[in-house]
């Protein structure tokens, strides 16, 4: 017999090819009685709705191309080439392995090269990936990757502290750590000037534990 986790064949992947939301809500009451109660019940009768609705928008990022936001650049910046930093960009997400929420906070900083973008578009670029199963460490690389990637500037860096419920709920029970990930492109990975006065913006919360992604 093949072990439970693997029992039921997963259906071809597609975007195009999601549930219902009437899927949705059937799958909710079955993890209702997974977990032991009624989903018929007056206080669960409506969660299953709740929950689907819930779910389109913690979830949205994935009905949005990231690159989007920063097509819209300025160039009249009457020469500066200094670094743009962005600081304190709160955000919740999901954990890919546990759907348990993640919820921090991104620093994002670059050196343009002849061309800015709009400050909020910063922040949104943040908030798109921050709404998908994500790990930590992928959102900051993805996040860096596509300001490199349509912005073309000097250097890149982003950082992203976070604290993880799939540990302060279940596993470990280990509450009040906080995941410190980064990512430097360009003239931040090889400039330690640069790097340095960066992480002087942002507070530099790399003085702790850090994995750099």
């Amino acid at each position: 017999m093949k072990p439970s986790n693997v029992d039921i064949e997963p259906r071809p992947f597609s975007l195009d090819a999601r549930p219902t939301k009437g899927e949705a809500m059937e799958a909710i009451r079955t993890l209702i009685l997974y977990a032991g109660d009624n989903p018929h019940r007056e206080g669960l009768r409506d969660t299953p709705d709740r929950v689907a609705r819930a779910f389109r928008e913690w979830f949205s990022g994935y009905d949005i191309d990231p690159a989007d936001y920063l097509a819209r650049t300025f160039e009249e910046v009457n020469g500066y080439d200094e670094m743009v930093v962005l600081r304190n960009i709160r955000f919740e997400s999901h954990c890919e392995h546990h759907l348990a929420p993640i919820i921090g906070q991104a620093h994002v900083g670059y050196i343009p090269d002849r061309r800015v973008v709009g400050i909020s578009k910063l922040a949104r670029l943040v908030e798109v990936y921050a709404k998908r199963l994500q790990i930590q460490e992928k959102m900051t690389s993805q996040i860096a990757g596509t300001i490199q990637d349509v912005l073309r500037p000097k250097g890149v860096a982003v950082v992203i502290e976070a604290t993880h419920q799939c540990m302060s709920t279940r596993g470990v029970h280990k509450a009040g750590m906080t995941m410190v990930t980064s990512q430097m492109i360009g003239a931040f990975r090889d400039i330690e000037a640069t790097r340095r006065e960066f992480l002087a913006v942002i507070g530099n919360p790399t003085s702790g534990h850090v994995h750099t992604a």
